[in-house]
């Protein structure tokens, strides 16, 4: 183990501890449910805050993935002393889930085994320790967990090198996926300058039924054509819009 791994241990586990803290700090905290959850939620941002500034997204991201992943178990194991009324709870778990999703899709495309694998079991008991308060923010992050990583899915490799597989193999993704998900695998993919793909995975979306006024994919498709200078393409949806324009106007 290298000095830059052990100084990461350290800190993980400081970070771990730290958390243990406050939920125990919470547990005997003789103020009212709501004001030791409203403080309990305070404490536990800004220590995460502290820790994860020690890292950039850019050059350490495994680092910030463990971060994440006990933040969000230390989080999850908390959730059943956390009173119902406090607002700030459901709004920095949501936060947490997101944050945590969007450094996922950053990461390369191999994560140590090790290291996914405590992500996935990790997820998996929060999601279902959360789910027990009736709680559904990790829902985007327990099907990442499902997976053996980020962007190894079959259907969506098949779908971004464009050989696109049958409708119902599609469908079926689409759905597990999700729209918030794949919303943000298309930004990401943007981001990256990857329009191309984007554009495929876009497309698929604004076709399937389920995702019907959610997303905004068809506005995202038609954004990665103009950003690809696909004349076809655009000329092709320009087409459409316009017969789909006439049957209005003829109804």
């Amino acid at each position: 183990m290298t000095e830059k791994e052990y100084d990461t241990r350290k800190a993980i586990e400081e970070l771990r501890e730290r958390f243990q803290g406050l939920t125990t700090a919470l547990k005997e905290s003789s103020q009212s449910p709501l004001e030791a959850s409203l403080h309990f939620c305070q404490e536990f941002c800004q220590v995460l805050v502290e820790h994860a500034g020690r890292w950039k997204t850019d050059e350490d991201p495994l680092p910030l993935l463990e971060v994440y992943t006990v933040a969000i178990l230390s989080f999850a194991k908390a959730a059943s002393c956390l009173s119902s009324e406090c607002e700030n709870v459901p709004l920095l778990l949501e936060k947490l889930a997101l944050s945590c999703a969007e450094l996922l899709l950053l990461l390369p495309h191999h994560v140590p085994g090790a290291l996914w694998e405590e992500f996935q079991s990790s997820m998996k008991l929060a999601h279902s320790l959360l789910q027990e308060s009736g709680s559904t923010q990790l829902c985007l992050l327990a099907v990442l967990a499902q997976q053996d990583g980020v962007w190894s899915n079959t259907t969506l490799s098949s779908i971004l090198s464009n050989q696109i597989p049958q409708t119902e193999q599609v469908h079926e993704y689409l759905e597990l996926e999700g729209p918030t998900l794949l919303n943000m695998r298309i930004k990401h993919l943007i981001k990256v300058e990857s329009v191309d793909k984007a554009a495929v995975l876009a497309k698929m979306c604004s076709e399937y039924p389920g995702y019907e006024g959610k997303g905004n994919f068809k506005q995202t498709y038609l954004l990665c054509i103009c950003m690809t200078k696909n004349q076809e393409q655009l000329m092709e949806e320009v087409k459409k819009l316009h017969t789909a324009t006439q049957l209005l106007v003829h109804t």
